[in-house]
This record gives structure tokens, sequence and C-alpha cells, in this order.
């Protein structure tokens, strides 16, 4: 029998020796394996933060003392070490466990995270409120080296400096978000890693500090703070001790003693604390190890290969992108990419890979992207941001003020628009065309395919002004992809099948769904219309108008809230030209929908071809009726 399953957890781990605190690593480890080789998951960083997780456990009390991990990916083991070990096999699965962490789920989860670059806020207000009730427990924010190019952790480390907040900010140093992190800080840590002479020094430093006449033992009666403040004032480490933390590093993430004792120190010392911690992302299944971008977050996988279990058949839409990017980029020499921390994950390493002086990745930087990317076009380039939808959110004001408040030719290519699957709410694309289209002067693309994504960045990139083309997540439909990439010039309203009894009008992945809601229908006997809406903003209003008159009822599909998206624009335009019409609208809810498979989240919020030719059937005979 395993140790972990005869343990009350995470209870009983202050109790174990080193060797036993080593086995129930080992144990979290071959557990974690094992269920996302079947579920998959973020698996690189969670082995990678293992022996962190078991160290932070053993010396902290949770849920008194409360952990903050930064963005979640890590926080498999975290889990399993606070009683959820029973509920692991299910994680990231439909009513399951969050692959995040969730206050709803359980009292050791103390912050909802998904997002990067919000541990040490967050944290900065827990123990802020700790100290103001007077509850005396500790605070520790986890927060990986990628995360720590984003802005809103400098503005959590100044604060907490500022304030003196009794924190410890444990960084987990591994050189990776997704891919190799970049920039300035990343430069800084890895001479924080690396250097030998300063390694030297560390580890001499405390002697000649002890044996100084008259000092040394003078500063030891003082305690272990003034010892630390002392070491940190003389050696690297400077960037962190100048925003008021006391820098303790570089420590071995994988060994789990060194972690607890300096862990220790720093929770006595009650004030900003920043312990730097170096581990490798994979840890213990070397094919993780060796290809860590690879698993930073996988499908189902052979656990004795590393190989996923199935292959994609047809191109995705991501590489759709990026292929595109590059064969536009030839023909133009003003077109630049920009990523934040996401080259692989959006497509855009396949401009890294042709023309590198033309690619930027800025790190964990969301805001930054889209500043920067506007300070390009304003002297006079043609700069393509791509990020996720969820990710887009973060730079909001920049998408608002630096780029269309001032006209500026951006192409915002927003990946993952729509449901997702697992990852589940904190990564849903389930708002972008609600908070997009209400800025002036965006116009925003929806592809019904691959092949139209494809002409639509062409078409992008020929526009003055700030554009948006939103696609989903996966595999794209298998359409021939057109050679050369040409601009689009219309129709913005595309009839793809005729009908009389209903207009069935989507964008996107609701296109098909109504080419297949319209055979229900025609099996059922009634005939529909169905219309793609490449172009969302602006409207094509007199194409559009003319369409709905002639049909005695609208439906309007999409893969987005609700509130605010497409169909709301359908209904906007009815009313603006005097044409009523009854609406049937399907898309997503009014909540944050839960993870899953995307087929099962799509049945479950009814974005299926038998509930939309189902409910369209219904409001067809009340027509007919009335």
């Amino acid at each position: 029998m395993r140790l972990i399953d005869q343990l009350t957890l995470p209870d009983d781990l202050a109790a174990l020796d080193t060797q036993g605190l080593r086995q129930v690593a080992f144990e979290v480890r071959d557990e974690i394996i094992r269920v996302i080789s079947c579920n998959g998951g973020h698996l690189g960083a969670s082995l990678g933060a293992v022996d962190l997780t078991v160290a932070l456990h053993a010396e902290l009390r949770s849920p008194n003392d409360k952990v903050v991990w930064d963005v979640g990916h890590q926080a498999y083991a975290h889990k399993i070490l606070t009683g959820r070990l029973g509920e692991f096999v299910g994680i990231r699965t439909l009513g399951g466990l969050s692959g995040f962490p969730r206050r709803e789920e359980s009292p050791h989860d103390s912050f909802g995270t998904g997002h990067s670059s919000t541990s040490i806020s967050a944290a900065v207000g827990l123990a802020e409120a700790a100290r103001w009730r007077g509850d005396g427990g500790h605070v520790v924010a986890v927060i990986g080296d990628g995360a720590l190019t984003g802005g809103m952790a400098f503005e959590g480390l100044n604060q907490a400096g500022h304030l003196r907040t009794p924190l410890v900010v444990v960084l987990n140093d591994n050189e990776m978000s997704i891919g190799r992190n970049v920039g300035a800080v990343s430069a800084y840590l890895s001479r924080l890693r690396t250097d030998p002479t300063l390694a030297r020094v560390r580890r001499d430093l405390e002697r000649f500090v002890q044996q100084m006449p008259g000092i040394g033992e003078a500063i030891y009666a003082m305690g272990g703070q003034l010892k630390e403040g002392v070491k940190a004032a003389l050696v690297p480490g400077m960037l962190f001790e100048e925003l008021g933390f006391t820098y303790l590093g570089v420590i071995d993430g994988h060994d789990i003693e060194a972690v607890r004792h300096h862990l220790g120190r720093a929770l006595e010392m009650r004030i900003p604390v920043f312990l730097h911690v170096q581990t490798v992302k994979g840890k213990g299944y070397i094919p993780a190890e060796e290809a860590p971008d690879k698993f930073h977050g996988c499908s189902a996988f052979c656990v004795e290969t590393g190989e996923p279990l199935q292959q994609g058949k047809r191109i995705s839409y991501t590489e759709t992108f990026g292929r595109a990017l590059v064969e536009l980029a030839r023909e133009d020499e003003r077109v630049v990419g920009i990523t934040a921390a996401m080259a692989s994950g959006t497509g855009m390493d396949f401009l890294e890979e042709t023309f590198p002086d033309r690619f930027y990745d800025v790190g964990i930087a969301e805001q930054h992207a889209v500043g920067f990317a506007a300070g390009l076009a304003a002297a006079g380039l043609r700069p393509v941001v791509a990020l996720y939808s969820t990710f887009l959110q973060r730079a909001y004001d920049q998408v608002i003020h630096d780029v269309c408040l001032q006209n500026l030719p951006v192409v915002f290519a927003v990946d993952r628009a729509g449901l997702v699957g697992e990852d589940g709410p904190t990564h849903h694309g389930a708002f972008d065309l609600s908070f997009l289209r209400v800025i002036p002067g965006l116009t925003i693309f929806c592809p019904k395919d691959e092949g139209e994504l494809q002409g639509l960045l062409a078409t992008a990139l020929s526009l003055d002004g700030p554009s948006v083309i939103r696609y989903p997540r996966g595999q794209g439909l298998g359409v021939p992809l057109p050679r050369p990439i040409r601009p689009l010039e219309g129709p913005w309203v595309e009839v793809l099948r005729q009908g009389s009894d209903a207009l069935l009008l989507a964008c996107g992945t609701g296109v098909r769904l109504c080419e297949e809601a319209a055979a229900i229908l025609g099996e059922r006997g009634q005939s529909a219309t169905v219309a793609a809406v490449p172009r969302i903003k602006p409207f094509d209003e007199s194409l559009l108008l003319d369409l709905i008159e002639r049909h005695p009822l609208v439906v309007t599909v999409e893969e987005n809230a609700l509130v605010g998206g497409f169909g709301s624009a359908v209904l906007e335009t009815m009313q603006a030209g005097g044409v009523v019409r009854p609406v049937l609208r399907f898309g997503l809810p009014d909540r944050f929908v839960a993870h899953g498979s995307s087929d099962r989240l799509r049945r479950m919020v009814g974005l299926t071809p038998a509930f939309v030719a189902a409910e369209t059937l219904n409001l067809v005979k009340i027509a007919a009726r009335s």
C-alpha cells in the first residue's frame, strides 16, 4: 500500500522524516503521471513543483496558513496533498476536479487562479487581512519565473515592500513558461542561478561575516533577520532587496529538507521575504524533462513513450494562421509578429523560424504586447498580435486607448475563441465578441473555416485601421487552403443554403452547426436558409436586413456569450432598420461554463445541431399558428 494512502493529508506531513517526505513526493509524481496520461493536462509544471509542494505543506499548516499559486498549472500535487487524492482521477473532466485552484473546491485553495502574475497581489491582500485581524496565519505566494515577467507581479512586490507585509514569495524558477523565458528579468535570474562567483560568495559570506572582529558576533546575536539582511546587501538579489524584500537563494527546489529549512527561516522573519528556488520542469518523467514545452499542456499520452494517443488528422486553426502569416510576411516586409510567451501556442513559432528578426516574444505581458504593437504601427509597420481570447482580456485598456483611439493598423489574431474544453472557465474565450464589439472603429472578423481564416488575415493586413480575427481551438474542417492568399472582398453575408421557413444566421463554429441543423429540419419537412457572417463589425446592414425581411423568423448561433454578442448585434441591426421578426438566439449562457470535453460542454449549453433544429422547429410551428 502506498504511503500517501495511509496518511491524513496534509496534516501528517509535518511528522514525516526526510525519507518519508521523499517517498510521498515519489508517489505523488507517479499518481500525476498516471492520471494525466489518461485525462491530459499541465504535466510538466506540476511534476517540477512536487518536491516544493511537499516541503510547503510539511512546513505550513493549511488552510490556516495559505498558499497562493500563480496560474495554477503546477498545483496538481497541492490538490493531492490537501485531501483530494481520491478525486484526482477525475481532474479536468466534467463534474470532476478543476485543473486550477478554485475556492469553491477546497478550503485549501485560498485563491482561484488560471491567469498569470496574480499570486503576489492576491497574497498581499490575504496577508494584510490576516494582519488586520491578528490571526497570525502565514501567507506564501508561489510564482514562476515566466509569470514574474508580468507587470502585475512587480506591482504586488512594490506594494508588499512598501507595507512591509509579512509575506513569503517563493520563486519557482525553472527557466520556462511554455517555451524558454525571455527578457531582462529572465537574464537576471539566470545570472543568479549560474554565476559560479556568486555561488562561492554565497557559501563563504556567512563565515566571513561571523569572523568580523566586534561585528560578526553582534550580528549573529541579533538573529537571522539582520544576518540575512547583511548577506543580501553584499551579494545579488538586490533587485528584490530594493523592492523591500529580503532575498534568500538560490535553493535546490528538489531538496525537500533545504526548502523546508529556508522556508521556516523566512516565515519566522514576519517581513517580506523572496525565496528563490530552482526546479526542473517535468522532473521525474524523462519525456517531460527532455521536451518541457511539449508537456506544458498535453493530451492523453502513452506513459512508456510519451507519445500522444491520438494524432490530429487535419491542420489546426492555429497552424493555419501561423503558416499564412509567414506567407503574407514574405509579400509585405512591414508585417511583424508579437506574442506574449505563447509562440507555439499561437502559431507564431512559424514566423519566428522563418523571420526571427520580425518576431517578438514580450513574455507574459499582454498589456505591453498591445502597447508595443501600437508603437510599431504608429511607425509604419503592420504588427500582428497573437493572443488567446481569454488573455486578450488583460489588455483591454490598451486595445481601446493605445490602438483603436488612434486608429492604428494592428491586427489581433484571437485564438481559442469559444469553448476550449478541459481548461475550463479561466480559459474559455466566451466574451471577446461582447467586449470588442463596443469599440468604435474596430473591424471584427469571424471565419467559418480555416481557409476563410487565411483570407481574412490578408484582409485585415490590408486595412488602415485596427482589426480582430477570432477563431477556435482545435482542428479545422479540412477545407482546401487558397493559394495564393488574397484579401476577401465579401459578400459579408454569405448564403450557403436556401430555404423559406427560417433564416439561420451564424458566425465561426456556428456556421457548420447551422448547416447540420438545417439538414435535420429538411428531414422534418422544413426548409431553412443558412447564412454565414464573416464580418461581425461593421455588418453589411443592407444585405443582412434584406435577407431577414425575406424570412418569417431568424435564428442566430455563436460560440460567445449571448449578452452583447453576435445575436445582440443582429437584434440591434433589426431594431435600427425597423424590421420585426421572431428571433431565437443560441450561444453561451450568462454564467461561467464549467470544465470538461468541448463536445459535452456544447451539449450542456445547447450548442448542438439537434437542439438548434428542435427549438427552431418549435418556433416555426408557433409562427405558423399566429
